[in-house]
């Protein structure tokens, strides 16, 4: 008895899961479903098999790729350079997962599955532009910070062992001040624990004073590239180089991908989400998700507004007396600072081109 011939519509999506090492791929017909899946290597000798391959099942309408931020950036970057459309698939369903089981094919196929049925939207970041940049900066800074702050609390940990003069040489001391004072010990030998203790505390002392020097480096070029890429954002009440720069990072190289201030208030953790049902429609909590370091740069802005911001603080006192608690008020507070900053990361120009930074 003969088979059937199989039907194929000649529109495929394709589905990748990312890895540091390998990629697999999984292609997709609108009608005959999956059809083959792929592994490459994580190099341009692989993405170009991988295009060559996906493109012989037909026209590609798009690549759903797992990871696009991370592992499949490189991948994402050279699809496009190549003129295809790519969007984030995020990860499995957890429900799915437990009822099917997880592998690298079945997260491929799963991929591909999310970019068919639309349920995987998001257009990834381009990570070309000066954006790209402050976000890779960031990342220095905000490590550097956390090390320079845990050197001086071993560092004032270590210390209070020391004997009465260097404490008390020391007791009044600026964390600058106790540095550098430190960091001119000139312990003579290594024989008593004394003298290992003048040993670590000159070493924690020098690095601190190497990590601030790297914070305020850093912070420099953060600062030159958030002014040049968006001034407006600096203009506004309460929002510093720091804020101002989580917001770009969030937006991306990209911002047109955000299509209209709800979006990008979910992108934040801002908008709340409906939990109610039956008796209980029309509750709302908070969101849990989203950019969480954004989510708390815009807090601290609605703080100090709250607290320096004349019109604000008139705000704050009308909803009081209307009987709303504090919380509430500074999740809508929130809510309009996000809406105020989405209208200026939009209309702002040449978003693509990296300003020059005098190093």
């Amino acid at each position: 008895m003969a088979t059937a011939p199989e039907i194929r519509s000649g529109y495929v999506v394709i589905g990748v899961d990312t890895h540091k090492h390998i990629h697999v791929a999984a292609v997709m017909d609108s009608v005959a479903g999956i059809l083959a899946t792929l592994t490459i290597s994580t190099d341009t000798g692989g993405f170009k098999q991988l295009l060559t391959w996906a493109e012989s099942f037909g026209k590609v309408l798009v690549f759903g790729i797992e990871g696009t931020g991370s592992y499949g950036a490189t991948l994402t970057s050279f699809l496009r350079r190549n003129g295809h459309k790519v969007i984030e698939a995020g990860r499995p369903d957890r429900r799915m997962r437990r009822m099917n089981g997880k592998s690298d094919t079945l997260d491929a196929e799963n991929a591909a599955r999310a970019a068919l049925s639309g349920l995987a939207t998001a257009t990834p970041k381009t990570a070309d532009g000066a954006v790209e940049i402050i976000r890779q900066l960031k990342v220095v800074h905000d490590t550097a910070v956390r090390d320079r702050s845990a050197a001086m609390v071993i560092l004032k940990g270590m210390l209070v062992h020391g004997d009465d003069e260097l404490r008390a040489t020391t007791n009044r001391m600026t964390r600058i001040k106790l540095a550098r004072h430190l960091a001119a010990l000139r312990p003579r030998s290594l024989s008593t624990p004394e003298d290992a203790l003048r040993h670590c505390l000159r070493t924690l002392a020098k690095r601190w004073l190497v990590m601030d020097s790297e914070v305020k480096e850093v912070a420099e070029m953060i600062a030159q590239l958030v002014t040049a890429q968006c001034p407006e954002l600096l203009e506004r009440f309460g929002i510093g180089i720091d804020t101002a720069a989580e917001i770009l990072i969030v937006a991306g190289d990209n911002p047109e991908r955000i299509r209209s201030e709800a979006a990008f208030a979910k992108l934040a953790g801002i908008s709340p989400v409906p939990t109610g049902s039956g008796m209980t429609s029309g509750k709302h909590r908070i969101n849990h998700g989203g950019h969480r370091q954004l989510n708390s740069a815009i807090y601290r802005t609605v703080i100090v507004r709250m607290q320096h911001h004349e019109p604000t603080k008139a705000y704050v006192a009308r909803r009081i007396a209307e009987g709303k608690s504090k919380r509430d008020i500074i999740r809508c507070l929130k809510r309009y600072v996000i809406r105020e900053v989405y209208h200026l990361i939009k209309a702002r120009p040449g978003t693509a081109e990296v300003a020059q930074v005098a190093i």
